[in-house]
């Protein structure tokens, strides 16, 4: 992204084992020391942090530190998506990353004979165009010194002893992808030399069912193979497999093999419109603001990048990865894929405009960044594991932030949003009780603060208000780089909120600054997050993007309950649910979600749930 960027590595976890946030943080000190312009973290923590509140973690507060620096910070936003607040990079100094797709596919397939195609992985050849290979199965190619009882693990193909050449050669030969090889107890490479020790034609890996929310990546293979990334897939093959066997009914052995395919390969790259997407692994915003967790008034992710099969330079000396022993590239997947595209170009950012604080270059990524995919359409966000493509629906600030990253618009984004480490030590001085929190980490006192600066009155290009009680003002201040500009002002509400901006329009000579002034006022209830969107479109072709987030709290609009209401909810995921409803006031705030992600319902009141079949 950055061509003859200097890069610094500092070695601070280990595979398996990973590793302690004291030598992150010491990784982060070296590295402010060295006074690199931007440090990128393609790691995140395990759990959430305990204590008051997430921002107080050893990573984020030495993070903090480097920000005060004047270093540009970039975090994986994490591959714990798609579920709401699993968000694992939590600060507003932070610029957190999410994944998406490009357009760029290497697909794989197997063609079987009663002309069905199953889609797989695997940057393999495929075999001989349109001759047709018998399938064997692992457990039907062994040798008589072996059974399946013997070896419970002989169908991952990690043996040739184990096996009769005469049945495997010239043939298809069928695997099982078993967890073991996601913990690298078996490996493609090992299967790959047995089959071709083998002389098998081919190679097809069936996944295990119990391999579930698996980022599988396409791994080299120097003969034709491939992996069904899908137990449903798997199951078709196998049941095509078994309704062609001919069995002996007195041995139960398998006497012919009926079953044929033909590998079509996966070395060559297809190209699809549909990009970018936000994809299912991608963390999910709201950001928590402690362990319970309670939603931070800050929007995360702050943007999203390509991080779904990224060619990436690999040590051949490597042993992180048997799969990519010896190779020089590496195709991987992760939140991890996606920071490192952002370094760089914050890296491009900062050549240009040298005087950049950390918060300008995030504003100049964050307001230019995309909201439409390559063909004009709102960009997806996959809701799903399972079938990921076929649960899809339109991505929002929490999959994506404000958008797609758009390198050539950043480098020219108009108008600037900035903030100080000041800002930020204001904003942790207003959590409650945070004070001695704050002098142990940055031994800094919060009397000195301003300790009224909240999430939303924070200067960064989103406005995120988790409980909005009736009215709310923030305000916005940024400054012009471009050359003299005049913009108008437009806007959309968030459900259940009416949005006042003022001024509607202004005009900036170079290095002049606005204030803008939003007002929310909540207008009706609402059960479930509510998204706007606040434009600035000048007239020389800059247009700004503020995305937005109010909820709205359940006695925001005075609104009251009699003293017992029955409602009734009818789903076709569900037969009935009732709800049976006594009110009283100021009773704790209860959550009560039915079917998950069908539908949420949030009383200040308690609820007794009564199901009927």
């Amino acid at each position: 992204m950055a061509p003859r960027s200097h890069i610094a590595v500092y070695k601070a976890l280990y595979k398996r084992f990973g590793g302690f946030a004291a030598d992150v943080v010491a990784a982060i000190d070296q590295a402010a020391q060295d006074m690199v312009d931007i440090i990128c973290l393609s790691i995140t923590p395990n759990r959430r942090p305990p204590g008051i509140a997430t921002f107080f973690n050893p990573i984020d507060m030495s993070l903090l530190s480097a920000v005060k620096a004047g270093i540009f910070v970039v975090q994986a936003a994490g591959n714990t998506g798609p579920s709401p607040m699993s968000m694992s990079s939590f600060s507003p100094w932070i610029f957190t990353v999410g994944a998406a797709s490009h357009d760029r596919l290497y697909s794989n397939s197997i063609i079987l004979g009663n002309n069905m195609t199953i889609p797989g992985v695997g940057l393999a050849p495929g075999t001989p165009k349109n001759i047709m290979y018998k399938l064997v199965h692992a457990h039907h190619a062994l040798n008589n010194d072996t059974t399946v009882k013997d070896d419970m693990y002989v169908g991952e193909c990690q043996d040739a002893s184990k096996f009769n050449q005469d049945l495997v050669q010239g043939n298809i030969l069928i695997c099982s992808y078993t967890i073991r090889f996601v913990v690298g107890l078996s490996t493609i490479k090992s299967a790959l030399e047995m089959a071709k020790n083998l002389s098998a034609i081919g190679l097809v890996f069936c996944m295990d069912p119990l391999v579930t929310s698996f980022q599988l990546n396409p791994v080299p293979m120097k003969m034709a193979g491939i992996i069904i990334a899908s137990a449903n897939d798997s199951k078709i093959l196998l049941q095509y497999y078994n309704s062609s066997l001919e069995i002996d009914e007195t041995s139960k052995k398998v006497v012919k093999l009926g079953a044929v395919a033909s590998i079509c390969g996966g070395l060559k790259a297809n190209y699809s419109n549909d990009a970018p997407k936000v994809m299912y692994y991608s963390a999910r915003g709201p950001d928590p603001q402690d362990s319970l967790p309670h939603e931070a008034d800050i929007l995360k992710p702050n943007l999203i990048a390509p991080g779904n099969f990224i060619w990436a330079a690999w040590s051949s000396l490597s042993t992180d990865s048997a799969e990519f022993l010896g190779e020089n590239f590496a195709l991987m997947s992760g939140t991890s894929m996606a920071a490192p595209h952002v370094a760089g170009l914050a890296a491009l950012i900062k050549q240009k405009f040298p005087h950049f604080s950390p918060a300008a270059i995030a504003s100049a990524l964050s307001t230019t960044a995309s909201l439409y995919d390559s063909i004009g359409k709102p960009i997806m966000a996959q809701r799903s594991y399972a079938s990921p493509d076929l649960s899809q629906s339109p991505a929002t600030p929490f999959d994506m932030g404000s958008g797609f990253v758009n390198a050539t618009s950043a480098l020219d984004p108009g108008l600037l949003f900035d903030s100080s480490y000041e800002d930020y030590m204001s904003f942790l001085c207003a959590i409650n009780g945070s004070a001695p929190t704050v002098l142990n980490y940055t031994n800094q006192n919060c009397l000195l603060y301003n300790s009224t600066l909240y999430g939303p009155d924070l200067n960064i290009p989103s406005i995120t208000i988790a409980k909005l009680n009736q009215t709310r003002v923030v305000q916005r201040t940024f400054q012009n780089i471009a050359g003299n500009e005049t913009y108008g002002v437009g806007w959309s509400n968030p459900y259940g909120v009416s949005v006042n901006v003022s001024p509607t329009h202004f005009s900036l000579a170079n290095g002049e600054r606005q204030v803008l002034t939003v007002i929310f006022n909540a207008t009706s209830n609402s059960t479930a997050a509510s998204f706007g969107r606040i434009g600035l479109f000048g007239n020389q072709g800059h247009v700004v993007n503020i995305p937005v987030y109010v909820d709205v709290t359940n006695n925001a609009t005075q609104h009251r309950l009699n003293s017992m209401d029955v409602y009734r909810i009818q789903k076709p995921e569900i037969d009935s649910i009732y709800i049976l409803v006594w009110y009283t006031p100021g009773l704790a705030y209860i959550v009560l979600e039915v079917a998950l992600d069908v539908i949420t319902l949030e009383f200040r009141i308690p609820v007794l749930l009564y199901v009927y079949d």
